[in-house]
C-alpha cells in the first residue's frame, strides 16, 4: 500500500483489524462501516480467505487501514495457512474489532483472542453483530450490540472504536522526526542521491517526511544531491545546523561536511523515532565477533524492486563482509514477512522502518530480544564501519558516552 502525494503514510495510520469467527459478519459489518463493499460477503463460511485492507479516512478517527480477516475457527490445511495470516495481523493491529455471532454468542476462541489481546496491550472492543436476529439480553461491559445488514447502531460502533481506541491506546511519542533537534529558521541540509536506485518522479518517504518535519517547526530546509554538497557548503554564509545523508553516501559526506557540523542519517533519525536507537548502537558492535558462516538476517520493511546495487542485497553484505573479514550467510526478507523463529541468526539488520508502524518494530525488537539476537539498522551499522557512528549518534543526548565505553565507537 504506497502512500500517494495527498494520502497519509500507512504507518502514520491506525490500523484497526477485525477478527471473528467463519459467518460472524466480519465482513458485512466492515461494508457497513466503510459505507462501500470492500469486502465479499455471501452465506458460504470462510469467503474471506485472505486479509482485506483498505486506507481511508474513518471519522471521528481520522486516518486508519481496515483490516477484514478470515475466521479464527478456519479449518483444513488452507485453513491453517489463513489463521497464520491472521495472526500475522495482531503484529500491525492498533485496535482489534472483535465481531462475535449474537446468535451464537462468546465462545472460547474469542477469548483465547482477547487474552492474546491484553497480553500484546492492543486495545479490543467486542462487538455483537446480527442483533436483527437476536439481541442479546445481557452485554459484556464495553461491548455493543449492532446490526450490520439494517445498520443498526454503525454510527454509535464508530464512536465507540474511537473513544476505545484513544482510552486504551499506548500514548505516542511527541517527537517528530526532526522536531527535537530543530528550531525556527535554522538551516537544515539533507543529502539525497539521484541514482538508479532512485524512484522516478519523486522522493522516498525518509525524504519527504524530513522536508516536512524540518517545515513544522519552521526551519530552513536544503535539498541537494552528494556532488553538490561541498559548493553548496561553500556558498552558505551561515552553515547548516545539522546534515542528514543518505545512508548510502555516508562515508563520502562525512569526507566533505566539517566536523564542528552535526552529521546523521535518515536511517538513524528514524531508529531514534521508533525507540531502537540504543540497542542499534550496541548491536552494532557485534561485528567484533562475527566468525565465518555466521547467519545475518537483513530485513526491509519495503517491497520495492531490487536494483544491481540495491543496499540491502549488495552494499551492505560487501561492507559487513570486507569489515570483518569473514564469510557470512545472509538471508533476506521483505514487507511484513518476517520470521518467529531467529534463533538462527547471529545479527539482525533491519531499515529505518519507513514503511511499518511504530508497533511493528518493537514487535520485532522485542522479538530478537526474546531469542537473544542483537537488532541494529542500516545507518547505524553503516556508520560503524565506517568509522563514524559516535559523529553519527552524538545530536542524541539520551546516548551517554559513559553508557557505550565498551563499545568499538570509532573517534571523527
Amino acid at each position: 500500500m504506497e502512500a500517494g502525494l495527498q494520502q497519509t503514510p500507512s504507518a502514520d495510520r491506525i490500523h484497526i483489524a477485525f477478527f471473528g469467527r467463519r459467518n460472524a459478519g466480519k465482513s458485512s459489518l466492515v461494508n457497513a462501516i466503510t459505507n462501500q463493499t470492500m469486502s465479499i460477503v455471501s452465506e458460504i463460511q470462510g469467503t474471506t480467505t485472505d486479509p482485506v485492507r483498505k486506507a481511508m479516512e474513518l471519522l471521528p478517527l481520522g486516518a486508519v487501514v481496515i483490516i477484514d480477516t478470515p475466521g479464527l475457527d478456519d479449518e483444513g490445511t488452507l485453513g491453517s495457512l489463513r489463521m497464520q495470516k491472521t495472526k500475522e495481523i495482531l503484529h500491525r493491529t492498533d485496535l482489534a474489532v472483535i465481531v462475535i455471532n449474537s446468535t451464537i454468542g462468546k465462545t472460547e476462541l474469542e477469548t483465547k483472542l482477547e487474552a492474546d489481546l491484553q497480553q500484546r496491550q492492543i486495545p479490543f472492543l467486542e462487538v455483537y453483530n446480527q442483533c436483527d436476529l437476536h439481541m442479546p439480553e445481557q452485554l459484556p461491559d464495553g461491548a455493543i450490540a449492532v446490526s450490520a445488514k439494517t445498520g443498526f447502531h454503525i454510527s454509535e460502533l464508530k464512536e465507540k472504536m474511537a473513544a476505545c481506541y484513544q482510552k486504551q491506546a499506548p500514548k505516542k511519542t511527541s517527537h517528530s522526526l526532526l522536531g527535537n533537534f530543530v528550531q525556527q529558521d535554522d538551516i537544515i541540509l539533507l543529502v539525497t542521491p539521484i541514482d538508479e536506485s532512485a524512484p522516478k518522479g519523486r522522493m522516498i518517504l525518509p525524504q519527504v517526511q524530513a522536508i516536512r518535519s524540518i517545515l513544522d517547526e519552521e526551519a530552513i530546509c536544503l535539498v541537494v544531491q552528494p556532488q553538490q554538497l561541498q559548493r553548496t557548503l561553500s556558498l552558505l554564509k551561515q552553515p547548516p545546523k545539522l546534515v542528514v545523508t543518505d545512508s548510502q553516501v555516508f562515508q563520502q559526506v562525512n569526507q566533505i561536511v566539517p566536523a564542528e557540523i552535526a552529521l546523521t542519517s535518515f536511517s538513524i533519525l528514524y531508529a531514534h523515532y521508533h525507540d531502537v536507537l540504543q540497542k542499534a548502537v550496541t548491536a552494532a558492535a557485534t561485528l567484533e565477533c562475527l566468525q565465518n558462516h555466521d547467519r545475518i538476517l537483513i530485513a526491509e520493511g519495503c517491497t520495492h524492486h531490487r536494483q544491481c546495487n540495491d543496499i540491502g542485497t549488495v552494499k551492505l553484505p560487501n561492507w559487513i563482509q570486507t569489515y570483518t573479514g569473514k564469510t557470512l550467510d545472509f538471508t533476506w526478507t521483505s514487507g511484513n514477512a518476517f520470521p518467529d523463529d531467529l534463533t538462527p541468526y547471529r545479527l539482525i539488520v533491519h531499515c529505518g522502518g519507513c514503511m511499518l508502524q511504530p508497533r511493528v518494530i518493537q514487535y520485532r525488537k522485542e522479538l530478537a530480544a526474546k531469542a537473544g539476537v542483537p537488532f541494529t539498522n542500516y545507518g547505524t551499522l553503516i556508520a560503524y564501519v565506517h568509522g563514524i557512528l559516535r559523529r553519527s549518534v552524538s545530536i542524541f543526548p539520551g546516548l551517554q558516552e559513559n553508557r557505550f565505553r565498551h563499545l568499538y565507537l570509532s573517534p571523527t
